[in-house]
C-alpha cells in the first residue's frame, strides 16, 4: 500500500496502487455482499477510501447503482440541506505560455484575442457582478510572468475587495491560478482569498506530461504537490479537481480521491471543494480529438460517489453543464454552481464580439443569475450567497469537524436565508421575490434552534429595511 504521508506526488498518488485499486474494482464490480457493506459503511458520513469508492464506479448491478443514489442524495441533504452555493468566474487575463493541449489559452493559439483587465476593467467587472447580486468570485487567469505576475493578481484583488456599489460587495474571492512557491501562496494568504483552487486536470502522469508539452506546468510533480505547499503557506481551504475526458474516467476519480486522503493524513484537512468539469468545445480545441469522453448518466454517478467519499466536502459545477445535467447533478450532491457566468476576459461589461473571442470555454447553461435563482427557488433549494464561515474564521480544521458533524447547519440554514433576503430586496425579479420570500417563510421553520431562529427573524426585517450583512 502506497505511504499517504509522503509529500511526493508520486508516492501519495501511486500509479500502480491505481492499477490495482482499478483491478480490484474490476473484479469485483457484481460482488454485492461488498458492495452492500461499502454502501452501509458510507451511510454512516465517515466517507470511503478510493478503493471502496472504486468498487462503487465499477458496480454493474443497477438496483446497487440505485441504493448508491439515493443515499448520495441523503447524504447531501444531511450535511448540506437544501442550499446551493453562487458564485461566479471572473478572467483576468488569457495571456499565457503553456502548451496544454485541451485549453484554447495555449501559448501556439495565435488566433484568438489576448486581453488583459486594467484596473479600471476590473472594477467595472466587479460592479457589473455586484449589479447582479453575486458576492463571491473565483479568479482566473493564464500562467504568464511578464503579464500576470503575482502582483498584478494581488493588486486585482484589492480592487475587487475595495469596489463597492449600491448594496453590493464581493465578500469571498476564490483564486484559481497556476501552481507557485509557499512565498507566494503566503501573500495570497495575506491578501484574504478564500479558497485556492487548482485542477490537477489529469493524475495520469504519463498522459500528463502528453497532455502538457511546455511551459511551467508541464512540472507534473511541481503541479501535483501545489496544494501541499498552499496548505503549508496557511490557506486553509484548497479546492481539487480534475477534467474529466483528457484521461480514462475511473483513474482520475481514485486520483483525486488518493489526493484528498493525502491531504487529510498530512494536515488533518481535506478538500473544501471538489470540481466535476468535462471537457468541452472551445477556440481551437475539438472535443473529438479526446477519446476519454464521459457521458451525462457516468458522469452523474462520479458526481453520487465523491459525494459519499468525500461527504463533508463542497462540490462544484459551472455553466459547463447544461440545465438538465445541473438539476440531476444538485439531487446527487452538488453544492455550489456558478451563475450567469461568462468565460471572457471582460465579458460581464462588453458582450464579446465573434472576431475578438477570449473565452476559455462555451457555456452550456447561459441563463441569468435572476433565472437560476428562481429555477433553484422553484425546485425547493436555497439560492446562497454567504460567505460567513471564511469571515468568521470558520475554515481548514475548524469548519471541518463542523461539516462532518452536519452542525455546520446551524451556521448555515440561517445565513443562507439572510442573503437570499439581501439578493430579493436588492436585485431579484419580481417573480422571483415573491417565489423566494414564500421559500424564506417554509426554511425558517427548518431552524430546529428556537433562538437561532428568532435571531434570524429579526435580521431579516432589518434587512428588509435597509440593514445588510448579518452572520453567524
Amino acid at each position: 500500500m502506497y505511504d499517504v504521508m509522503s509529500s511526493h506526488a508520486e508516492e501519495f498518488i501511486d500509479d500502480e496502487e491505481v492499477r490495482e485499486t482499478l483491478l480490484f474494482a474490476r473484479e469485483h464490480k457484481n460482488d454485492r455482499e461488498m458492495i452492500e457493506k461499502i454502501l452501509e459503511k458510507a451511510n454512516e458520513t465517515k466517507g470511503l477510501d478510493h478503493r471502496e469508492a472504486s468498487v462503487l464506479l465499477a458496480c454493474e448491478e443497477e438496483d446497487l447503482n440505485q441504493k448508491m443514489y439515493a443515499l448520495a442524495k441523503d447524504i447531501k441533504q444531511r450535511i448540506y440541506g437544501n442550499r446551493i452555493v453562487f458564485f461566479a468566474p471572473l478572467y483576468l487575463s488569457n495571456y499565457c505560455i503553456n502548451s496544454c493541449v485541451y485549453c484554447p489559452y495555449h501559448v501556439k493559439n495565435k488566433h484568438i484575442c489576448r486581453k488583459k483587465l486594467t484596473q479600471d476593467e476590473v472594477r467595472a467587472e466587479t460592479i457589473a457582478l455586484q449589479d447582479m447580486g453575486h458576492k463571491r468570485l473565483a479568479l482566473e487567469a493564464g500562467e504568464d510572468p511578464v503579464n500576470n505576475p503575482l502582483e498584478y493578481i494581488l493588486e486585482c484583488i484589492n480592487t475587487i475587495y475595495t469596489t463597492k456599489h449600491k448594496n453590493g460587495a464581493i465578500r469571498r474571492v476564490n483564486v484559481n491560478i497556476a501552481a507557485t512557491t509557499v512565498e507566494d501562496y503566503k501573500k495570497l494568504k495575506d491578501a484574504g482569498i478564500g479558497t485556492y483552487i487548482l485542477f490537477q486536470e489529469t493524475y495520469n502522469k504519463k498522459n500528463y506530461e502528453v497532455l502538457h508539452p511546455a511551459g511551467p506546468k508541464s512540472d507534473y510533480c511541481y503541479h501535483t504537490e501545489a496544494m501541499d505547499r498552499a496548505m503549508e503557506a496557511g490557506i486553509d481551504d484548497v479546492g481539487l479537481g480534475v477534467l474529466y475526458g483528457l484521461d480514462n474516467y475511473d483513474y482520475e476519480l481514485c486520483g483525486i480521491l488518493m489526493h484528498a486522503e493525502h491531504l487529510e493524513a498530512k494536515f488533518g484537512v481535506g478538500p473544501h471543494t471538489i470540481s466535476v468539469p468535462r471537457i468541452c468545445p472551445a477556440d481551437d480545441i475539438d472535443v473529438n480529438e479526446f477519446s476519454n469522453a464521459v457521458p451525462d448518466k457516468l458522469w452523474q454517478k462520479i458526481v453520487a460517489i465523491i459525494r459519499i467519499a468525500v461527504p463533508y466536502t463542497g462540490m462544484i459545477v459551472s455553466t459547463r453543464e447544461s440545465e438538465a445535467n445541473r438539476k440531476a447533478a444538485l439531487e446527487l450532491g452538488i453544492s455550489q454552481i456558478s451563475g450567469a457566468s461568462s468565460t471572457s476576459v471582460g465579458g460581464y461589461v462588453t458582450p464579446e464580439k465573434p472576431e475578438e473571442n477570449t473565452a476559455q470555454f462555451e457555456r452550456s447553461d447561459t441563463r441569468t443569475l435572476d433565472e437560476v435563482s428562481d429555477w433553484l427557488i422553484r425546485m425547493g433549494y436555497i439560492p446562497s450567497f454567504c460567505t460567513a464561515c471564511y469571515r468568521e474564521g470558520r475554515t481548514g480544521d475548524r469548519f471541518m469537524p463542523l461539516a462532518k458533524s452536519g452542525k455546520i447547519q446551524n451556521c448555515c440554514q440561517p445565513n443562507a436565508l439572510m442573503t437570499l433576503k439581501e439578493y430579493l430586496e436588492d436585485y431579484a425579479s419580481p417573480e422571483t421575490k415573491v417565489h423566494g420570500e414564500a421559500l424564506i417563510e417554509k426554511e425558517l421553520m427548518n431552524i430546529p434552534n428556537e433562538k437561532i431562529r428568532q435571531i434570524t427573524i429579526d435580521n431579516l426585517k432589518k434587512i428588509e429595511n435597509g440593514e445588510r450583512d448579518f452572520r453567524f
